[in-house]
């Protein structure tokens, strides 16, 4: 048994293999996840695992240069906006149109899909390097 850190294999398998600027995507139940990507579906009920919990563990292991949002979440979902930016500190933000957003996720090594019911409540996490 893993002793620290991500349990879920799956997710602990693809952050383990990323390269730098691969991308993963962790999204609130309802995003669209494009055909033939690798879908991680921890959703189990309205709001569980919820979207910032799950973006506070994979942040324990993953090294990310940046990340991108939808500009619709500033003004519909301001609060996780917030609570991102604080999870994030100087990580740098990149803010898109929805429509723009999802077609980024079509280039993810995987979608981590999470019960989260906010609206707008995905990111896309671009890897960065440890050195």
């Amino acid at each position: 048994m893993k002793k620290i850190g991500i349990i879920n294999g799956p997710i602990s398998a693809v952050i383990a293999s990323l390269g730098h600027t691969d991308t993963v995507v962790i999204a609130d139940a309802g995003l669209p996840i494009p055909a033939g990507l690798e879908r991680i579906d921890l959703a189990l009920s309205a709001g569980l695992p919820a979207f910032l919990d799950t973006l506070r563990v994979v942040l324990t292991e993953m090294q990310v240069e940046r990340a991108i949002i939808a500009d619709e979440m500033l003004e519909v979902s301001p609060a996780v906006y917030q609570a991102i930016k604080a999870l994030l500190g100087e990580t740098p933000i990149d803010i898109l149109p929805h429509e723009s957003f999802k077609q980024q996720t079509r280039s993810a090594r995987a979608v981590i899909r999470t019960g989260e019911f906010t609206p707008y409540a995905n990111i896309i996490l671009v890897a960065g390097v440890v050195f």
